[in-house]
């Protein structure tokens, strides 16, 4: 019977995961955290002032330059 049980209680935890992983607002909001995250360098060691800041002004220019590229891009696109 306990067999029956952890396979019961498996199943359940599953279903959950899945339906948590595909709800769009679940994803929109993880997207979003995950977006926040690596600007802000959530992964650094904070106790390395330099290596934190370092991550976080090499992250925040990386965005700009990404942004810039892509403005770039679409408005050789629409003068070609």
């Amino acid at each position: 019977m306990a067999g029956r049980q952890d396979s019961d209680d498996e199943s359940r935890r599953i279903i959950e995961r899945v339906a948590s992983e595909t709800d769009p607002a679940s994803s929109v909001a993880r997207t979003a955290k995950g977006a926040r995250d690596d600007v802000t360098a959530a992964d650094a060691d904070r106790a390395d002032p330099i290596e934190y800041w370092g991550t976080r002004i090499g992250r925040v220019l990386g965005l700009i330059v990404g942004i810039g590229l892509l403005i770039w891009l679409v408005l050789f696109i629409i003068q070609s």
